[in-house]
C-alpha cells in the first residue's frame, strides 16, 4: 500500500481553475490552500417490500463537490491583471458572475482529478486571532469527476 503524503511544505497539493467557456487565457494558480475535501456523495433510492421488514435502497445520482479554505491574495481573490485572462477575473469574479469554471487537483505524485463546476460558498473573514483574510471556497461540480494519473 502506498500513501499520499503532502506533508506541509511539501508543496505537493494544488488547486488550479480555468474558464470552461475558453474566454479567458491561462490557469489560475489558487494560493495559499489550507485544506482540501472532495466529496463524491451518492444519492440513494429507498422503497418498503411487503414480503420484508427491512428497506432496500440503490445508488443513484452523485452529488460532487470540492471545498477548500484559502488565506485570501488578492491578485487572485479579486483579479485585476491583463482583461482576457483568468486572473482579471479572479475567484470571486467566477462566483459573482455565475462563470463555469474548469478544475483540475493535482495530487502531488502524479494523481489529478479534473471536472467543471461553479465556485460559490465565499464568505471572507478576518479575527483578532486570525489577522488575514481567510474564505472557504466550493465547487459544486456539474457532472463527473476524472481521474488521470498513476
Amino acid at each position: 500500500m502506498s500513501y499520499i503524503n503532502p506533508a506541509p511544505g511539501a508543496n505537493g497539493v494544488k488547486l488550479y481553475l480555468t474558464d470552461n467557456a475558453g474566454t479567458l487565457t491561462g490557469n489560475l494558480a489558487v494560493p495559499a490552500l489550507q485544506d482540501m475535501t472532495i466529496n463524491n456523495a451518492n444519492d440513494t433510492f429507498t422503497w418498503s417490500q411487503l414480503d420484508t421488514a427491512s428497506k432496500y435502497q440503490i445508488a443513484t445520482t452523485a452529488t460532487n463537490s470540492i471545498s477548500t479554505n484559502i488565506v485570501v491574495d488578492e491578485l487572485s481573490f479579486f483579479g485585476n491583471a491583463a482583461a482576457g485572462t483568468v486572473y482579471n477575473a479572479g475567484i470571486f469574479g467566477f462566483s459573482k458572475d455565475k462563470t463555469k469554471v474548469n478544475f483540475t487537483v493535482v495530487f502531488g505524485e502524479g494523481r489529478s482529478i479534473t471536472g467543471s463546476g461553479y465556485i460559490t460558498g465565499l464568505a471572507p473573514a478576518i479575527t483578532a486571532d486570525a489577522p488575514v483574510w481567510v474564505t472557504p471556497v466550493t465547487i459544486a461540480v456539474s457532472g463527473d469527476y476524472t481521474v488521470a494519473g498513476s
